[in-house]
């Protein structure tokens, strides 16, 4: 099945809470655009994200670090797909050494991971494009 990446890096403006900490609900908003490109792939429309069935928060999140979010379909069914998706912290800055330092991690760090269901309409669906 196709797969989508999303790679962005966590601002200021996502820290929530004291330390810089970022809201684990930004990773779930990450897995909704990822499940947005693969209904986009797989069926020519955007779609609709009905439901997680299970999401695990697994490691911290700050502002400055590096996440990468992908997903994948795991089902197709005549409206609805399954997917399962994960974050992982890929750089991660480094205050202990200067304000503007930071390092690529040699292994990635998982922070999420999730699955749930998306639906497209049937009179939505246009197929593989």
């Amino acid at each position: 099945m196709e797969e989508s990446l999303i790679r962005l890096r966590m601002s200021a403006h996502d820290a929530h809470y004291g330390g810089n900490l970022v809201d684990g609900a930004r990773m779930l908003g990450l897995f909704g655009d990822v499940a947005t490109e693969l209904l986009i792939r797989h069926d020519g429309d955007e779609g609709l994200f009905c439901a997680y069935d299970n999401v695990e928060f697994l490691a911290p999140v700050y502002a400055g670090d590096y996440i990468e979010a992908r997903g994948r379909i795991t089902k197709v069914g005549n409206s609805s797909r399954k997917m399962e998706f994960e974050a992982v912290k890929i750089i991660a800055p480094r205050p202990d050494i200067n304000d503007s330092a930071a390092d690529v991690l040699a292994e990635p760090v998982v922070v999420c991971r999730a699955s749930g269901t998306c639906v497209v309409p049937k009179d939505k669906q246009r197929g593989n494009k």
